[in-house]
């Protein structure tokens, strides 16, 4: 018995790029992080992992921090002032990952990526391998703009775009966008009473784009604005984008719980255009042997499943590409696995003979996802 897809929610992706804003982690009265809010934060992460999926972290905070520790929080920041402040704020917010996320039994990597890491082309096989290879040994990457040495004309401008061009990096499905409101509103919800939260979105068009605003006093250096241009981004590559509030408790649960906020879903091309990349530049690591009846599902454009795999071959990672083959040896697709080799031979082998396998994994065992699938000829 196959389960009916899962609905488009958090917990259908594979892969998790989360970016946090200066305004959530930073107290701006203090210049102080915001330990609890992190702490919470960390949880959350500690349960996506949990149940299989990967995350990483976009992370701003290093300059507020920073102009407070150097008693620079009264004056406009000057260039030098900015890389100063960067350098210093760095320290602190490395550490307070490292710690925070500890509690949690979770390891943190620090990555500084400058806009000529994710342009250069052997930069970006580099930067992409790191992260990737962190991903596959269970660390969670917490990544931010190397402020401290990147000038003005050669920056991202903002980590709403670093977190678009870390998702398209690892292949994320889903980009999280935390912010100080709900998500897109059809006007400023500061200054409108009618303002309406839109939840879905599906085309990308002008009349949305005019709907948001510039940012708001404070530290963050983007806005809805910003956001949007990131979306676009990351929606080019068949990734989901989600802007939500950050300033509840645990922000990312409150999502998986239904809260409302704004879901930007990629266009069919977008989505088509990330099956041809998989099926035709990712080199497969590994081959699955289903039964016929999981072939008759993936025809049918359905995801796999553990019940439909008979066995696996092959050493690979979380989100590596696979081929699918049948029973015959004919090849029926290629997609990007969930879990890895040794995950999935020991959650083939213990399927339906005990109660839970010997990994938190997802209630469906779902095992490559429909959106990282491509069948073959």
């Amino acid at each position: 018995m196959y389960p009916t897809e899962l609905p488009p929610l958090l917990a259908s992706a594979r892969r998790i790029v989360v970016k946090v804003g200066s305004a959530l982690i930073v107290d701006s009265a203090s210049g102080k992080i915001r330990e609890s809010w992190l702490e919470m934060l960390a949880e959350d992460v500690a349960r996506l992992r949990g149940r299989g999926q990967d995350v990483a972290v976009v992370s701003s905070g290093a300059v507020a921090i920073g102009r407070y520790a150097l008693d620079l929080h009264q004056k406009t920041l000057s260039r030098a002032d900015r890389q100063a402040a960067a350098a210093v704020g760095q320290m602190h917010l490395a550490r307070m990952y490292k710690e925070t996320f500890g509690r949690s039994r979770l390891t943190t990597a620090q990555l500084l990526l400058t806009l000529d890491d994710t342009t250069e082309r052997q930069r970006l096989l580099s930067v992409r391998a790191t992260l990737i290879k962190l991903l596959s040994l269970r660390a969670v990457p917490v990544v931010n703009e190397n402020d401290a040495i990147t000038g003005s004309t050669a920056s991202f401008g903002d980590n709403d775009r670093l977190a678009a061009r870390a998702a398209r990096l690892i292949g994320s499905d889903a980009l999280v966008l935390l912010s100080n409101v709900a998500g897109l509103y059809s006007a400023d919800p500061n200054t409108s009473s009618t303002a309406i939260l839109i939840k879905e979105i599906h085309d990308l068009t002008p009349e949305i784009e005019r709907m948001a605003t510039g940012a708001r006093s404070g530290y963050s250096s983007g806005g809805m604005v910003t956001k949007l241009v990131a979306a676009r981004m990351a929606l080019a590559s068949g990734c989901t984008v989600i802007i939500a509030d950050g300033r509840d408790a645990h922000p990312l649960s409150a999502i998986d719980a239904g809260k409302a906020c704004t879901w930007f879903h990629p266009s069919t091309a977008a989505r088509i255009a990330r099956k041809t990349w998989i099926a035709g530049t990712l080199k497969p690591a590994g081959v699955l042997v289903i039964n016929n009846s999981a072939v008759t599902q993936l025809r049918l454009g359905r995801s796999l499943y553990v019940v439909g795999v008979i066995s696996s071959h092959g050493d690979f990672a979380r989100g590596d590409a696979v081929v699918i083959r049948d029973v015959h040896g004919l090849e029926v697709a290629r997609g990007l696995s969930i879990y890895s080799s040794t995950e999935l031979r020991c959650i083939t082998w213990r399927f339906g003979i005990e109660a839970r396998p010997p990994f938190s994994c997802r209630k469906l065992e779902q095992i490559v996802h429909k959106d990282d699938l491509t069948l073959s000829e």
